[in-house]
């Protein structure tokens, strides 16, 4: 793989702090995703839980045929394929389908069934950690859909960061974007949506461990409700 620039924490840092004072939002988004495009090239890509197609048209925009990881757990809403499939169907970029290593009758086989009631920070380790860990080490930079309003665990996302886990850059293009950027966005550009939202659903993720939110709810507390878990593991 050849790359322009070597990643380092400085390198993160001080594109963080020229890209935080960029106004707009939509400017800002592609600014971020433009510099890690030119930067890394091929060295970079992004992820998507194909919640819409709001990052990988911002992605695709700034630099087309940008790859888009999509971690294929089986444990996916039937919709969220089908939105994944016209995302990348449509979109100047190219899928990256990952699947773990074990499939969910194997991974029932060896650890008993319904995993990710019984331990579901293990379940989201063998279905979502661990291989996305493994398809990032083909990379030096990869970019999230993280925005800072969506939980506390998030206010402090950076626009560019040092992943020290996986010794990376990591990009949140829309880390200050507000719901109502996104929802403008949407509409401006008919971005294709999962149609589990007009379901009451604010945060989607595996079938199992999701639910529709209350009104005044947390758009993430649909995840794993009842639990101490807000966080899969990938952005923590």
């Amino acid at each position: 793989m050849t790359i322009a620039m070597r990643p380092t924490p400085e390198l993160a840092a001080a594109a963080d702090a020229r890209f935080e004072n960029i106004a707009d939002p939509v400017e800002q988004a592609l600014a971020v995703l433009g510099w890690a495009g030119e930067t890394f090239g091929k060295g970079f890509a992004i992820t998507s839980s194909m919640a819409d197609g709001l990052l990988a048209h911002l992605a695709g925009t700034a630099s087309p045929g940008v790859d888009v990881i999509f971690l294929d757990t089986g444990y996916h809403f039937a919709e969220t394929i089908g939105t994944r499939d016209w995302i990348t169907g449509v979109l100047p970029v190219t899928l990256v389908n990952v699947t773990p290593s074990q499939t969910v009758a194997e991974q029932d086989a060896e650890h008993g069934p319904k995993l990710h009631d019984r331990d579901p920070d293990l379940c989201c380790s063998l279905r979502k950690v661990t291989p996305l860990a493994e398809t990032l080490a083909g990379y030096v930079a990869w970019g999230s859909g993280v925005r800072r309003d969506e939980a506390a665990t998030r206010a402090g996302t950076r626009l560019v960061d040092w992943d020290a886990k996986r010794d990376m850059v990591k990009v949140n293009p829309i880390a200050a974007w507000t719901q109502d950027d996104v929802d403008a966005y949407v509409a401006e550009h008919q971005i294709p949506v999962n149609p589990l939202f007009e379901l009451g659903y604010g945060s989607i993720g595996c079938a199992p461990c999701t639910r529709p939110v209350a009104p005044g709810e947390d758009a993430r507390a649909g995840r794993w409700a009842g639990r101490g878990k807000i966080e899969c593991g990938i952005h923590s």
